[in-house]
């Protein structure tokens, strides 16, 4: 101190005082020149300076302008007593205003200006430093003002512990190299700012190579990151991409390293945002980057469920930025940190935006080809599809294949061009609102509904957003459902062949795409369309093999009809009826005995009307289940009821223009007896779970062996299809009753068997025609053939000496018979009579437990009991 002091004093009272102030002046400024980093310079006012004057430490301040503030620059942390103060930090960073006195005061000064820090701290707008610096033992402070063509850029701060440090040679020297300290500051900005910007370009070159090489997502999750911890202080990134609807953004890329995973980010990263809520559309609309203050965007409003998990993970600054490429805005970067170079951060989005634009042009062409090959393997699917089995598996199939899209219903036009019948939908989608979809699925839509209308009349599909169909109309059905199931958007599209409509489709997804689903919707119409042609080709299939069945059955007794036997006075009252009728249209109800031939003089009736070229359709109604009839008769629509697993033609159609032969009609329903009397009278039906009307022209032949007006009296058939049937009534005799014929038919029968079974039985013996004409016949005609058929099975001559008849008509004989019998054998006998007379029935109306007098359940264990057959009771 004492040489420092020695030196200072031979400066100022020395001869040569003005000699050795130049020498070092000179020596500074040479010093100064070499001067190219902010440590050159420190070095000089930590050390050079120092070996002539005596201060604590020194600092360099650079003005801002755009902020108007003044901020450090260079600093002596070795020197300053302030290192270990708890503000210094802050006060390295902080930037001081130029407006307030203390530094006007040096702004306006031609050189150095001192001031005791006790004076100036207790002044209200005086700078935190000096405050601090006052506490730390510094007692005067030295401001030098450093120009740079006449505008002062910086300040040159000098500090010391003592009042007398700065004297009038100290403050002379730094006057002289004021202008070469603030050239040399100059040099130091204009140093940094190119080392910046080969830094600024490395970095820049490095993130542009990085982001070149990305191919998908995760190479640029990870080229991101990389480029973004170049510039610092990384807390974490999410960029968020535009959806194609334009209005909202989802999460495209993240963050893995630093960002927690947990089910609340697994939550954001899978929920779409909407642009314009407040933040994110001034982000897009900013051609710079924005700074967002997470609690002070809080405040303002802003409730998007992302800026509040942000809060949460502890981040209180985020800077957004547009990505954007060329006009077309991709997204926004979002960066959790505190500080950054913003031209740095441009150009790198500019990389990240290139990056982004090509692997979504190139997932876009990979997602094109994914769809055009899934159309070709849909074409190839619908190509093979025969059935609506075929074409509901290519639909799953190709539906499955995309994203939160499902078929929600496939309807087709009925045949009338007015209703539409639900053909296929996706069960999978309704199952928790099984209520109401079926309630939507059992009523009758045609083509005035609404939504129909819409589809049908337009050329292309309609997109139905489920939001506001519900605005527009709360109580919308449709709108209700789709809203429930959970989809976004229905899509709706008319199927058409050509120019013709043949149905809707509806779609229900969470993004459609438009052109996909229309090349699909035209594969679906064109299957469908083919699916129809083919269910008509099979129906009229089935129809032409039952025609076949029924010609071929008609071919095998045909030469019945040419001559039925028969001569008595009973059949020549028959013949004149039939005569009567058979030209007319008019129904005919046969009634007569079980086995008296009503059937071939049906088959009579027929081949000698108008209708003859048309097959004659039978139905036994006493052969078929009760729940069964009117299927049989009336038909099906496919999935119309339980088993129903295709389309069925009924007998009435089938007999379309033809004659419907209704045998045993005493059996029928009275439910189904309603549903008969319609068709008689209006001549039009419609198929069990159909709901087009089908006129039919069919003329009725109706037989029974009821006496159908004591059936009516006794309420077990209505009266008004009784009179719509007994048109034109031709009563049967009995066998017992044509005596004189029944020679005449034991001969035909067998000529016929002995055809059949390839004997040569000529004629039957005199006894055996004495025996036949003695026995009653209770099972008429057809007994009688059964009687010569087992009779020429069994004889081994020409001529038949026995017959084998049940019960013999000799009155004595039977007498004798009976007292030879047991009690069991006679109840077996007459158990099984009474099975014939009914035509084998057991139970209900007209049944042999009925005429027995006994419950159905005791005739069935008799007949267990008694070792009877069906076989003894009736011939097959």
């Amino acid at each position: 101190m004492y040489k420092l002091i020695k030196k200072i004093s031979d400066m100022e009272f020395g001869m040569d005082y003005y000699q050795r102030e130049r020498q070092v002046i000179l020596q500074l400024s040479e010093d100064i020149t070499r001067i190219h980093k902010k440590a050159d310079l420190m070095a000089l006012l930590s050390l050079r300076i120092k070996s002539y004057f005596y201060y604590v430490h020194a600092i360099v301040t650079l003005i801002d302008e755009t902020e108007n503030v003044y901020r450090p620059f260079i600093l002596d942390p070795t020197s300053s007593p302030l290192r270990d103060h708890p503000e210094y930090p802050t006060l390295i960073k902080t930037g001081f205003d130029l407006d307030e006195p203390f530094i006007q005061q040096v702004l306006a000064a031609d050189g150095p200006v001192s001031f005791l820090l006790e004076e100036v701290i207790s002044h209200p707008k005086s700078p935190s430093f000096l405050r601090v610096n006052y506490a730390c033992g510094i007692k005067e402070i030295l401001m030098t003002p450093l120009k740079s063509n006449g505008r002062t850029v910086a300040f040159l701060h000098v500090y010391a512990d003592n009042k007398d440090s700065f004297t009038p040679a100290f403050r002379s020297l730094i006057k002289g190299i004021a202008p070469q300290i603030s050239h040399a500051v100059s040099n130091v900005i204009r140093n940094e700012l190119i080392v910046q910007k080969e830094e600024n370009n490395k970095i820049l070159l490095d993130a542009s190579y990085d982001l070149s090489g990305v191919r998908n997502r995760e190479d640029l999750a990870m080229a991101v990151r990389q480029s973004l911890k170049r510039l610092k202080a990384l807390k974490g990134y999410v960029i968020c991409t535009i959806n194609d609807d334009r209005l909202t953004t989802s999460t495209y890329i993240y963050d893995n390293i630093t960002m927690p995973e947990n089910e609340d980010l697994s939550e954001m990263l899978d929920f779409q945002y909407l642009i314009n809520d407040g933040l994110q559309d001034r982000v897009l609309a900013s051609p710079i980057p924005i700074f967002i203050n997470i609690d002070s965007e809080i405040d303002r409003g802003i409730t998007a469920n992302y800026i509040c998990f942000w809060k949460s993970m502890g981040f209180r600054k985020m800077i957004g930025v547009a990505l954007r490429n060329g006009n077309t805005d991709l997204g926004i970067l979002w960066i959790g940190i505190d500080d950054i170079n913003l031209t740095l951060l441009k150009g790198i989005c500019l990389q990240i935006s290139i990056a982004m634009a090509n692997i979504m042009a190139n997932d876009a062409l990979v997602k094109k080809q994914e769809q055009q090959q899934l159309l070709l393997n849909f074409c190839d699917d619908i190509a093979g599809v025969r059935t609506k089995a075929d074409l509901r598996v290519a639909i799953f199939n190709v539906f499955d294949k995309l994203l939160n899209t499902k078929l929600a219903m496939l309807n087709l036009l009925e045949d009338d061009g007015l209703t539409l019948r639900h053909y296929m939908w996706d069960e999978s989608l309704f199952h928790h609102v099984k209520d109401s979809f079926e309630e939507r699925l059992n009523a009758r839509l045609d083509i005035h509904e609404n939504y129909t209308v819409r589809v049908l009349n337009s050329n292309d599909a309609i997109i139905l957003n489920v939001e506001e169909e519900l605005k527009r109309d709360p109580g919308n059905p449709y709108a209700q459902l789709w809203k429930e199931v959970g989809f976004k958007y229905t899509y709706a599209t008319a199927l058409r062949v050509g120019n013709t409509d043949i149905g809707t489709l509806w779609v229900l997804s969470d993004a459609i795409n438009r052109e996909f689903i229309k090349g699909i919707c035209s594969q679906i119409s064109v299957a469908c369309a083919n699916i129809r042609a083919n269910e008509r080709i099979l129906a009229y299939k089935r129809i032409l093999e039952t025609e076949n069945e029924l010609l071929k059955e008609q071919m095998k007794t045909i030469y019945n009809f040419e001559e039925i036997i028969g001569r008595g006075d009973a059949m020549q009252k028959v013949y004149g009826l039939m005569s009567m009728v058979a030209e007319s249209n008019s129904t005919v109800l046969l009634t007569g005995e079980t086995g008296t031939g009503k059937e071939l003089i049906a088959r009579a009736i027929h081949n000698a009307s108008s209708r003859k070229n048309k097959v004659m359709v039978k139905v036994n109604c006493a052969a078929l289940p009760a729940n069964l009839i009117e299927s049989e008769l009336f038909g099906h629509e496919k999935g119309a009821f339980t088993g129903a697993l295709e389309k069925r033609i009924g007998k009435f159609e089938m007999a379309n223009n033809g004659t419907l032969f209704l045998d045993e009609i005493g059996e029928m329903p009275l439910d189904a007896q309603v549903k008969l009397l319609r068709v008689l009278q209006e001549k039009e039906l419609e198929r069990i779970g159909g709901t087009t009307t089908i006129k039919v022209n069919v003329r009725i032949i109706a037989a029974t062996n009821r006496n159908l007006a004591t059936e009516v009296a006794e309420g077990r058939f209505r009266s008004d299809l009784f009179y719509r049937l007994n048109v034109f009534p031709i009563h049967l005799p009995p066998l017992r009753d044509r005596r004189s014929d029944i020679a005449l038919l034991a001969q035909f029968f067998l000529d016929r068997y002995s055809k059949n079974t390839g004997k040569n039985v000529k004629v039957l013996s005199a006894r055996v025609i004495k025996e036949l004409n003695g026995y009653s016949w209770p099972g008429n005609v057809r007994e009688l053939e059964h009687v010569i058929e087992r009779s020429v099975l069994m004889t081994t001559d020409s001529v038949i000496r026995d017959v084998y008849l049940p019960v013999k008509s000799d009155d004595a004989v039977n007498e004798t018979n009976v007292s030879n019998r047991t009690l069991e054998q006679v109840e077996r006998a007459h158990i099984i009579d009474t099975l014939k007379r009914c035509a084998g029935k057991l139970a209900g109306p007209g049944g042999a437990a009925e005429y027995l007098d006994v419950p159905s359940t005791t005739l069935h264990s008799k007949l267990k009991k008694l070792g009877i057959k069906k076989s003894d009771y009736f011939a097959e």
